[in-house]
């Protein structure tokens, strides 16, 4: 397989459910909603998937249902990360047999492992593929940093091991990573807000939780950030900026959901549970954003 860069607005594609089943015909919309909006790149069952509350067979099937309808105009990188390194290793296995361009791995989460024990989490996903692996660093969610040092250790082993998603929400690790690994290493932001900021100090694009609706927003912004003209970059930033703060005022991806559904691209903005539907107060704090920007 050819590989193709991985770098620019990438969605972190929400999972439509309707009466507590996948909408494979809304994720099937969803996805050409994102190629005629010109996105870079679509990611499957991640966190904004609700891919904890999938199961195994679920969790394949939604990657399988982006390869086939994104019909290999974009790249499409499977979710693939979990706490347990064999189950993390069998994702990767079966998204790589999927025909997933690449895979994006979270550090596993809740057991919290050393340095070394993350280290050696990540080999064994990247000796189960020779597609890339876009490391996934978010200690929010995590309890856990993924250190610059195994990053380099990962980018010296394996030459599929060059990206990473940062969620941390410090630009100075942009600045860490770079000093590093220079040119070996590919950042990606994890936090919409964060977006312009890391691409001024080096990230090369955004996985985006925005851009499941602000595809041609979020896409112009990158692309007039890495073309240097960070006045028009900034001048969308500044526009999107309370949409970014109002689709996080409860947990990811509820209030994306509800905007989806509200601009008629998905038809449910159904989560599973433990999630549940947004207050009164933060809906009518998400509607009021949407409608300063027109949606």
């Amino acid at each position: 397989m050819k590989l193709r860069p991985l770098t620019g607005t990438i969605t972190a594609l929400v999972t439509p459910f309707r009466k507590e089943e996948i909408a494979y015909d809304d994720l099937a919309k969803l996805v050409g909603f994102q190629i005629k909006g010109g996105i870079d790149g679509l990611v499957p069952v991640g966190t904004t998937g609700e891919s904890p509350t999938l199961s195994h067979e679920e969790h394949m099937e939604v990657v399988r249902a982006v390869i086939a309808a994104a019909r290999g105009r974009v790249p499409v990188i499977a979710g693939t990360g979990s706490n347990a390194t064999y189950e993390a290793v069998e994702l990767t296995r079966l998204a790589h047999a999927a025909g997933a361009d690449a895979m994006l791995v979270v550090a596993p989460y809740y057991n919290k492992p050393s340095q070394e024990g993350l280290f050696r989490h990540y080999c064994a996903v990247a000796d189960a593929t020779d597609r890339p692996i876009i490391l996934y660093s978010i200690p929010s969610r995590c309890g856990i940093e993924i250190g610059v040092p195994v990053v380099e250790r990962l980018a010296a082993r394996y030459k599929h091991v060059r990206w990473i998603k940062e969620a941390g929400g410090s630009v100075d690790r942009v600045d860490q990573l770079k000093q590093a690994l220079g040119t070996d290493i590919t950042v990606l932001s994890g936090d919409d807000p964060l977006t312009l900021p890391f691409l001024a100090v080096g990230a090369e694009g955004v996985i985006s939780v925005a851009s499941n609706l602000f595809v041609r927003e979020m896409s112009q912004l990158v692309r007039f950030a890495l073309g240097n003209d960070f006045v028009k970059a900034a001048r969308l930033h500044r526009k999107l900026y309370p949409v970014f703060k109002a689709l996080f005022v409860e947990p990811n991806p509820i209030p994306i959901k509800i905007a989806l559904a509200r601009a008629g691209v998905i038809s449910s903005a159904e989560v599973r549970p433990p999630l549940s539907e947004m207050s009164s107060a933060n809906l009518q704090l998400l509607t009021n954003a949407l409608e300063a920007v027109g949606r």
